[in-house]
């Protein structure tokens, strides 16, 4: 009997949580970390699939983080023209949001995520107590991510992560259970609004220009995307604030919701040109502009096209001295 199924995963995540998996499906890994996400990766996959023989009445099952879900969504969208994938993340930020939406894609060394496509998961399985092994560093990556929410849409949401992250970051099961839902609840409703990021999905990139960008300056090294997308953050609301768009007070309680999540990595050796270079190549260009979603209060942003350079300049040159400074 062919397999109708094909695990993807990493090695140090099937060891974490996937050891009775072995023997009863295929499993093939790939890398950890952001150098998974390349056209190579995604022919050995494919590779493997046809080894298989894998037909359209099988499914892809994607147990791990960010990568793990992107990578195989990806592949699950090109292979004989698109099979089921089912995301069952295996990381906060992967609970919260990327397993959530059918965005797939690999890396260019221009950019992040410019290979790519639009592909529904079949099922999505989160698990909260899987939570519990990951290492701190991984796990506050995705409370920034999760903060993102709070920003954009959810006032309360906001307000809980100003009284309670010492809570959160104690990874109370309860308090977790809550988080994870009602940030998929977020994403589910923007998204079944606008599946293809035609308007509305668009306010999810808030912190995710400039927080691509240092990625990809960082050659996807030494940052995680939770930790670009809380250095984003923090440069889009004093963007914001520049423009007179956000008033300084909320600038700060942004900033300090951030900060208290963790501190976020130093960028020695990260350049302000190669993050503005980057810019250039974001997927969120439009007619020759790039657009910036802004807060405008907590819990509301807008898409902005017509910031200025300088502006973005100056709080990038900023950001990045003071992350060289901090002790």
């Amino acid at each position: 009997m062919k397999p109708p199924y094909l695990i993807v995963s990493q090695p140090r995540i099937l060891k974490a949580v996937g050891q009775g998996l072995k023997k009863q499906f295929p499993i093939e890994m790939i890398p950890d970390g952001e150098r998974a996400k390349t056209l190579t990766t995604v022919t050995r996959l494919l590779d493997r699939m046809v080894a298989l023989n894998l037909t359209r009445q099988s499914t892809l099952i994607a147990l791990g983080g960010g990568v793990v879900g992107d990578v195989s969504g990806f592949v699950a969208s090109i292979y004989m023209r698109g099979i089921p994938v089912v995301q069952v993340p295996t990381t906060l930020l992967a609970q919260v949001d990327s397993s959530i939406g059918g965005k797939t894609g690999v890396n260019h060394r221009a950019g992040k995520n410019l290979i790519g496509t639009f592909h529904q998961p079949r099922l999505v399985l989160s698990d909260p107590l899987v939570l519990m092994k990951l290492p701190e560093r991984e796990y506050a990556s995705g409370l920034f991510e999760s903060l993102k929410y709070g920003v954009i849409r959810d006032v309360e949401l906001f307000e809980e992560f100003e009284r309670n992250t010492p809570g959160l970051l104690k990874r109370d099961p309860e308090a977790i259970e809550r988080l994870v839902a009602r940030c998929a609840r977020i994403k589910a409703e923007v998204v079944m609004a606008d599946e293809k990021e035609g308007n509305l999905r668009r306010i999810l990139n808030f912190g995710h220009t400039i927080g691509h960008a240092l990625e990809a300056a960082a050659r996807y090294q030494r940052i995680k995307h939770g930790e670009a997308v809380g250095y984003g953050m923090v440069a889009a609301s004093r963007i914001a604030a520049r423009l007179g768009k956000l008033d300084e007070s909320e600038r700060r309680r942004i900033e300090s919701a951030t900060n208290g999540i963790g501190r976020l990595p130093l960028l020695d050796g990260v350049k302000g040109r190669s993050v503005l270079n980057a810019l250039q190549h974001d997927k969120k260009i439009l007619n020759g502009a790039v657009h910036f979603v802004l807060p405008r209060a907590i819990g509301k942003v807008e898409i902005t096209p017509d910031v200025p350079f300088e502006i973005v300049r100056d709080v990038v040159k900023g950001m990045l001295d003071e992350a060289k400074r901090k002790p």
